[in-house]
């Protein structure tokens, strides 16, 4: 009898079941349901008192005693983190909002500010002229008096949601000046101090329990696990503490938790609590079931490995949402790579493994270290310089490239293409124009060119359609998609980088080089790409 395979079953099943969710509870789950009752409103009296005496006055978070967050920076005590960045004090202060008549209009501009965020390009001009007509027009029902008139008229045809921040940053400060005082007088705050205290209450191992492994790593391992209150489930990353003591992780384990502490983003996982036991560390976060994109990109559809376009762009266009969350709080995640990318069960993707994360303080406007993976590092991390959050986008066009083309955009020293040895060869591949200029745009050796450090999206400006008598090879089974395009390698991070890495076109339209090797009038000279595993 295979006594490793039987557990290995009864393993699964017993994942598949907490996963279906079983009627009913013990006594041991019933009485764990009962420690999330919030508490009466009188045991959070002295934790009210030291949240309501914050606020932000003047763009500074004043310091009256209040609790603080981890991985330091915005106080809790601050009228941003309570209203705005946490998702219970948000949704609490917003309901304030609209049961108070005379902040009614400001919540409803709030939201309707947020709406536009998320609207469609096609959309985002009539959604601009709604909240015009809505919240900056005199005589309307909703006018809001208190914003001024630089930010009651953007320009005609606004089409991006920064046209729209002045209007946002005049809101939240009225906010805080004129709704934050009896906003902390009112039972919404009470409730609000309820759930802070609730939060604050010790989690041990006991509150889970743990199923099947999920992966491994280097200072231990993820596994399933189910808490015993609710039946949700979750993933833990148990973190041993003498494999960290060993290889000097304690840092990179205290980073990891302090940042996800602070993120609350869609496209970041999620950080349910975190506490410790003799012999692990734990962090108990969002559980990602769809696997990482690595092991969808190779191991999928192995005689076909890569993405297509569509869904590259797709997972691309998310990991950027992620990245700017990340940025918006002064983190530069410097390990990007699809192996660091999950799935959830919906086909969304998340970020996960902070540990090599950096925090940039207050004024600090760039960082240096070596951290990060091979054939992934920005050109100015392996020189040693000085960096900020564009090798972020670096990384991202890195990771666009292996979806797209399975295999890394530069090779390793000594590898041999055709049976002879190439340090500075090319890899070519047919993409559209799409990722052709996310491409370019991403991973640019020069930092200015790469991106603006803020929104490199707005850099990337996919080129016009090229006439099908441009393409190579145009056929009429598959539709002609330009361009053909090559990165020059990287030599080894020990020999420098004595060239610029370039992305070349075939036909190159207005904006994007041409390669100079190739003359114009032969647009189907581009050698055939050599057979090569994508295992790096």
């Amino acid at each position: 009898m295979d006594i490793g395979g039987l557990e290995t079953v009864v393993a699964n099943s017993a994942y598949v079941s907490a996963r279906g969710g079983g009627p009913g509870g013990s006594a041991r789950d019933r009485k764990h349901r009962a420690r999330l009752r919030l508490p009466h409103i009188s045991q959070c009296e002295a934790l009210r008192a030291r949240l309501a005496g914050g606020g932000l006055q003047n763009g500074v978070a004043q310091q009256n005693g209040g609790p603080k967050q981890d991985g330091g920076g915005e106080e809790e005590v601050s009228f941003r983190w309570q209203c705005v960045e946490q998702p219970i004090g948000k949704r609490l202060f917003r309901q304030f909002l609209q049961a108070t008549p005379g902040l009614a209009a400001a919540g409803a501009l709030w939201e309707e500010l947020e709406a536009f965020e998320c609207c469609e390009e096609g959309e985002r001009s009539a959604a601009a002229a709604n909240i015009r007509k809505r919240f900056f027009t005199e005589g309307g029902a909703e006018h809001c008096s208190f914003l001024s008139a630089a930010a009651r008229a953007p320009p005609a045809g606004s089409g991006t949601p920064e046209d729209l921040d002045p209007a946002r940053r005049e809101l939240l400060a009225h906010l805080e000046g004129s709704a934050w005082a009896p906003y902390v007088a009112s039972p919404y705050f009470g409730r609000f101090a309820q759930f802070k205290w609730l939060e604050g209450q010790a989690v041990g191992a006991d509150a889970f329990a743990d199923f099947r492994v999920l992966g491994k790593g280097g200072f231990g391992e993820v596994c399933a696990c189910q808490r015993r209150a609710t039946g949700k489930m979750y993933a833990n990353k148990r973190l041993n503490k003498k494999r960290l003591k060993k290889r000097q992780g304690y840092e990179a384990a205290l980073v990891e938790k302090r940042i996800l502490a602070r993120v609350h983003s869609r496209f970041i996982v999620s950080l349910a609590c975190a506490f410790q036991t003799k012999t692990d560390l734990c962090l108990v976060m969002t559980l990602m079931n769809g696997g990482d994109l690595r092991y969808h990109v190779y191991n999928v559809d192995e005689e076909n490995p890569g993405f297509p376009e569509p869904r590259a762009v797709f997972y691309t266009a998310q990991i950027l949402l992620g990245l700017e969350h990340l940025h918006q709080h002064r983190i530069v995640y410097r390990d990007l790579k699809p192996e660091n990318v999950l799935l959830d069960d919906a086909g969304h993707v998340r970020l996960s493994d902070m540990g090599l994360a950096v925090e940039l303080k207050e004024g600090q406007s760039k960082t240096r270290g070596y951290a990060g993976t091979p054939g992934f590092m920005a050109p100015e991390v392996l020189r040693d310089e000085e960096y900020d959050m564009a090798v972020d986008y670096f990384t991202l066009g890195v990771t666009l490239y292996e979806m797209l083309d399975a295999k890394g955009p530069f090779r390793r020293r000594g590898e041999k293409v055709g049976g002879a040895p190439r340090h500075r060869g090319h890899l070519w591949g047919s993409y559209g124009s799409l990722a052709a200029a996310v491409l370019h745009t991403l991973a640019h050796c020069s930092q200015a060119k790469r991106s603006d450090g803020r929104r490199p999206t707005r850099a990337v400006t996919p080129p016009p359609p090229v006439p099908a008598a441009a393409c190579s090879p145009p056929t009429a089974a598959c539709p002609p998609s330009w361009p053909r395009s090559c990165f020059r390698s990287f030599r080894s991070a020990e020999k420098g980088f004595p060239h610029t890495p370039q992305l070349y076109f075939h036909s190159a339209p207005p904006g994007l080089p041409r390669d100079p090797r190739i003359p114009p009038s032969s647009p189907s000279a581009a050698p055939q790409r050599s057979a090569r595993s994508g295992r790096r």
